[in-house]
C-alpha cells in the first residue's frame, strides 16, 4: 500500500513515520522546500522525543520520501493546517487547496482521508468538491475523517496507542479507512459518519478549553482574595469527583486555542459556555502582562530604579519548541511595550532563535533579573529553587509551587 500525506507538520510528519515503520510506502508532501529536504536527509524539523531516530530509519530504507507535490497513491491524507481568521471563523483554503492538488491522481478504490481538525461539514464539502471534478469517480471512491489525538512530546506512544474516531461518507468508506488505520494503530478504532467525528475533535478541545477557564478564572480570584490556588486545587481535588486542572498564563497550540471557534462561528447563539471560555482563557494573558507590568512599578518605587525583568518560556506548553497560538508571546509582547525602558531578558530553552525577540539562556536571565515571570513550566526553571528568596517571582503556571 502506497499513502501520500499532504502536510508534513506536527502531525502529518509523525503520523507518515509511524505508517512507514509499518510497512505503508509513504510519499510525504509539503510545500516548504526546506522541510522536504531536511526529511529526505533524515533530519527532523521539530522536536519530538525519539522521532529523530525513526525518521532516520524510514528514510534509509526508503520506506519514506519527502516531495513538493503530491505523486500517485492508494491513500491521501490531509494534514495540513487549519487556521482561523482575524474574526475567528475558519479556515479550510489549506484543506480545500490540498485536496485539489490531488484529484487529479485520484482512481477507483482510492481512500481519501482528512484528519486536519475542520469545521463541521468541511468532509462533505471536500466529496462534493472532488466528483464535481472527477465525477467519473463517484461512488468509486472512499472518503473518511479521522481527527488526530496526539500530546507533543507524547507523539509516538499515542499515534500508536490512542483510540481514533473514524467517520466515512458511508459505512464502506469508514470500514475502508480502518482498515488502513489498523496497519500502525493499536487502540480501539471508533466507527461513526463523518460530521460526527468533525464534531468529535472540536467537541473534545471544546471541552478542554471549558475546564481550564475554570482554573484560570479561579487563580485571578485567588490572587485577589489572597489564597494559594495551586494549595486550593489541591485540596478540592481531595473530592472523589472533582478534578480542576492546574491554570496557566492562557491556552496556546493549535487545538484548544483554536478549535472552540469552529464551533462559536458556526453556532453562536447556541455555544455561550465555550464562548465564553475562549474569553476567560484569552483575558488571562493580558492579565498576567498587567500583574507584571504593576510588579515593575512596584520595584520601581521601592528601588528608585528600573527593574531588571525575565520572561520565561514562549511555547504554548512545557517541554516543547511549538510556538503556535502561545499565550506568553502574547504576554512578552505586551510587557515590552509597557515597560521599554526596563531591560528586559527573553528566555525559549526549546528554540535556538526568535524572528522578533532577542533570547537570552535561561539561567543568565535568572541571574541578572530582579523580577522573573515564568510563562512555561518547563523542566529547567524548576531548578530555581533555591536562589529565588532575593527576587520577585510570578509564577503563572505552577513551576515552583512545591517549592516552600
Amino acid at each position: 500500500m502506497k499513502a501520500c500525506f499532504m502536510g508534513l507538520g506536527y502531525i502529518g510528519l509523525p503520523t507518515a513515520i509511524i505508517a512507514a515503520k509499518n510497512g505503508v510506502e509513504v510519499i510525504g508532501c509539503d510545500i516548504n522546500q526546506k522541510v522536504v529536504d531536511m526529511t529526505n536527509k533524515g533530519i527532523l524539523h521539530i522536536v519530538e522525543p525519539n522521532l529523530q531516530q525513526y525518521l532516520q530509519e524510514v528514510v534509509n530504507n526508503k520506506s519514506l520520501k519527502a516531495v513538493t507535490k503530491p505523486e500517485t497513491s492508494d491513500v491521501y491524507l490531509i494534514v495540513v493546517p487549519t487556521p482561523f481568521k482575524g474574526n475567528h471563523e475558519p479556515d479550510i483554503s489549506y484543506v480545500q487547496s490540498a485536496t485539489e492538488m490531488v484529484i487529479p491522481l485520484l482512481k477507483e478504490n482510492d481512500l481519501f482521508i482528512i484528519e486536519s481538525t475542520s469545521p463541521v461539514g468541511t468532509t462533505e464539502l471536500m466529496t462534493k468538491l472532488i466528483f464535481s471534478k472527477r465525477p467519473e469517480l463517484k461512488d468509486k471512491i472512499y472518503i473518511a475523517y479521522c481527527p488526530e489525538r496526539v500530546l507533543p512530546g507524547n507523539v509516538i506512544y499515542e499515534l500508536e496507542h490512542n483510540d481514533r474516531v473514524i467517520g466515512g461518507i458511508n459505512a464502506q468508506s469508514t470500514e475502508k479507512a480502518i482498515s488502513f488505520y489498523s496497519k500502525f494503530v493499536k487502540g480501539n478504532l471508533h466507527k461513526t459518519n463523518a460530521k460526527t467525528a468533525e464534531m468529535c475533535k472540536l467537541t473534545e478541545n471544546s471541552s478542554r478549553d471549558v475546564q481550564i477557564a475554570f482554573a484560570n478564572e479561579l487563580s485571578i480570584i485567588c490572587d485577589k482574595a489572597g489564597i494559594n490556588v495551586w494549595e486550593l486545587i489541591s485540596l478540592a481535588n481531595k473530592h472523589p469527583r472533582v478534578n480542576i486542572l492546574n491554570p496557566g498564563c492562557g491556552v496556546g497550540g493549535h487545538c484548544i486555542a483554536v478549535d472552540p471557534y469552529f464551533i462559536t462561528a458556526d453556532f453562536p447563539i447556541e455555544s455561550q459556555l465555550i464562548a465564553k471560555a475562549r474569553e476567560i482563557n484569552n483575558y488571562k494573558a493580558f492579565w498576567c502582562a498587567e500583574r507584571i507590568q504593576n510588579e515593575a512599578l512596584k520595584f520601581e518605587l521601592q528601588n528608585n530604579r528600573k527593574p531588571k525583568i525575565a520572561l520565561m518560556g514562549l511555547a504554548f506548553k512545557p517541554n516543547i519548541d511549538d510556538l503556535r497560538e502561545s499565550p506568553a508571546q502574547h504576554i512578552v509582547s505586551r510587557v515590552l511595550e509597557s515597560c521599554n525602558e526596563c531591560e528586559i531578558f527573553i528566555v525559549e530553552p526549546y528554540v535556538t532563535e526568535h524572528k522578533i525577540f532577542k533570547l537570552t539562556n535561561y539561567q543568565e536571565a535568572f541571574e541578572k533579573a530582579d523580577i522573573v515571570a515564568i510563562l512555561v513550566a518547563h523542566n529547567q526553571f524548576k531548578d530555581f529553587s533555591k536562589e529565588i528568596q532575593n527576587k520577585v517571582i510570578l509564577d503563572f503556571c505552577g513551576a515552583l509551587r512545591n517549592i516552600k
